[in-house]
């Protein structure tokens, strides 16, 4: 059982940036891909960014590229995956949700739904 614990939200203007985090208990392995989603009431939940443990492979939904960076911090069987949220703008705001899973880094990518372990989601904000 993976835990997971999302921090950092809020809300900016439009232009402004945001850094979310989202932190895992003790691993029992460390081949585990990490993503972030994005949910609007009403749509389809977006994938915004994969990225693997020891920044392995990273993956970016192609509505946030050149705006959002993904990274991660792993040490002592844990990892922190953060999303560094630049130039926001109001169709960026939504709930922003943790997922995590088990799998080989060939196979971390936004493609994937099948995520066995999510964090409680964190909203974000933007106003014009």
């Amino acid at each position: 059982q993976v835990h997971l614990a999302e921090s950092g939200g809020g809300s900016v203007q439009a232009g402004g940036s945001l850094r979310l985090s989202c932190g895992t208990s003790k691993l029992i392995g460390t081949g585990i891909c990490m993503a972030w989603f994005r949910q609007v009431p009403g749509k389809e939940r977006e994938a915004v960014a994969t990225i693997y443990y020891g920044g392995a492979s990273t993956t970016l939904a192609d509505s946030v590229k050149g705006r959002f960076t993904i990274s991660e911090d792993s040490a002592a069987n844990t990892m922190t995956m953060y999303l560094q949220m630049d130039n926001l703008n109001p169709e960026d705001t939504a709930m922003y949700v943790c997922a995590a899973m088990f799998v080989g880094p060939a196979r971390c990518g936004i493609y994937r739904r099948d995520f066995d372990y999510w964090g409680q989601g964190i909203q974000v904000t933007v106003s014009p």
